[in-house]
């Protein structure tokens, strides 16, 4: 069967799910395979619980007679082709968004921002990478103004399959830092990865939001047309911005184009973080492009509440707590450190995790990170996971080979009335020490 023969049971059936133990009624199963599922042998039950066809690559799964069972070569390869089939024939608006820092919360900000005019269509979550992209697109339909679209990536190339599936008709990079060095090879191949977004954008005509401050996003803009947004006034911003305080929430100023300096704009956040107001103006920046009244960009910045673990404060009965254990790299950890420094709180305290994927930098950037600690003047360090282990560091700070240990710990000593920097990338477990504080 061809791509254009399923894309016409799709548009019958315009439900797709890749879960055999959450199949909706009349849905399409998709069978990908991972490194510890086949999905193949999860097809018939697929069909039994409801679906009306289920897409497999193994011929062995078939049975005769039963047309609901279509072979593909490929059932990946297909779903995609299928996501850029039905991103094509629709024809919707649609603003692709990557970065090393910031893309999540950025996308969360921008899709806020667009609601208060138009019908929107957003990644959820972080469902950013080749399998998340084109069953957000497959989500689609006739009435969706705008689509915004996260895409990841861990490795070089990445983000130019992204975007052939995707075809943005605007894109944004949020940053370039150092993160999945593993991956990458090194900070440059981070920038060359993530500036596919740019390759593909400025091969097809497309417009570019960029933050004016970054001199890596200005390096590798050339041939682009650029409505740009940033902190440090310029005659060509759409968007310019201050920071007014964070203590712990962001509050900010911001103008456009249309505004004069005496006439500004401002927002009071339920962002935890200054590396934050770069992220709400680009927020702005495209809100205002697309027309939404100043008073409503307002209104969805101040109204959006942080969810997944990024920027989180949680008041509990025995502390505050800045929760930030979704991920970490060297770029969003000082990032962090630098907000959490600034705040005027007594009693500060770090638990911080590994950052992992950074290859053979590893080392050096955890060394990093603890010099930068012994700068801040912290009342309380603790350090977790085999990377920090093994930094020359303070007698003073605490280290952990794993979270299981942090909440010995926080059960013995039981700490109280801090203010506490959880932070760590995700697989260091940090998240379970929040119910213990």
């Amino acid at each position: 069967m061809n791509i254009k023969e399923l894309y016409n049971i799709f548009l019958q059936h315009p439900i797709i799910t890749t879960d055999s133990r959450d199949v909706p009624q009349d849905s399409i199963f998709f069978a990908l395979k991972g490194e510890n599922f086949n999905g193949n042998a999860y097809a018939k039950a697929a069909l039994e619980q409801g679906a009306a066809f289920a897409i497999i690559d193994e011929q062995e799964y078939t049975e005769a007679g039963d047309e609901r069972l279509i072979v593909v070569e490929d059932v990946l390869s297909t779903l995609q082709q299928l996501a850029q089939l039905h991103r094509t024939s629709l024809g919707t608006t649609i603003i692709g968004i990557t970065g090393t820092n910031g893309k999540t919360t950025t996308k969360e900000l921008i899709a806020a921002v667009l609601k208060k005019k138009y019908n929107v269509l957003y990644t959820q979550g972080n469902l950013n990478n080749h399998i998340g992209v084109p069953k957000t697109l497959l989500q689609l339909n006739k009435e969706h103004q705008i689509a915004v679209i996260e895409m990841g990536a861990n490795h070089p190339g990445e983000i130019k399959a992204l975007t052939e599936i995707v075809q943005p008709d605007y894109g944004i990079i949020t940053n370039v830092g150092k993160a999945h060095l593993l991956g990458f090879g090194s900070f440059e191949g981070v920038i060359r990865t993530k500036g596919e977004l740019y390759d593909f954008l400025r091969e097809d005509c497309g417009t570019v939001f960029i933050n004016n401050d970054n001199p890596h996003l200005q390096a590798i803009s050339t041939g682009l047309r650029l409505i740009r947004y940033g902190q440090q006034a310029n005659d060509e911003l759409l968007t310019q911005g201050e920071l007014l305080e964070c203590n712990p929430f962001l509050k900010f100023q911001w103008s456009n184009g249309q505004r004069t300096t005496d006439n500004r704009l401002t927002v009071q956040t339920q962002l935890i973080g200054s590396y934050n107001l770069d992220n709400a103006l680009a927020a702005a920046c495209i809100g205002t492009f697309f027309a939404v009244p100043d008073e409503d960009i307002n209104a969805a910045l101040e109204e959006y509440v942080p969810t997944n673990n990024r920027s989180q404060l949680t008041v509990t009965e025995k502390n505050r707590l800045i929760v930030d254990a979704y991920n970490a790299n060297p770029t969003s950890m000082k990032a962090a450190l630098d907000n959490f420094r600034l705040m005027k709180v007594n009693q500060k305290m770090c638990i911080l995790g590994d950052m992992k994927e950074l290859g053979e930098a590893s080392a050096e950037e955890h060394q990093k990170i603890v010099e930068l600690l012994q700068t801040c003047g912290f009342e309380c360090v603790w350090l977790v996971g085999e990377e920090f282990g093994r930094t020359t560091h303070p007698d003073e700070y605490k280290t952990f080979k794993n979270v299981n240990e942090v909440k010995e710990a926080i059960i013995a000593h039981q700490p109280q009335e801090h203010t506490i920097l959880i932070k760590g990338s995700n697989s260091t477990k940090l998240i379970q020490v929040v119910e213990l504080l």
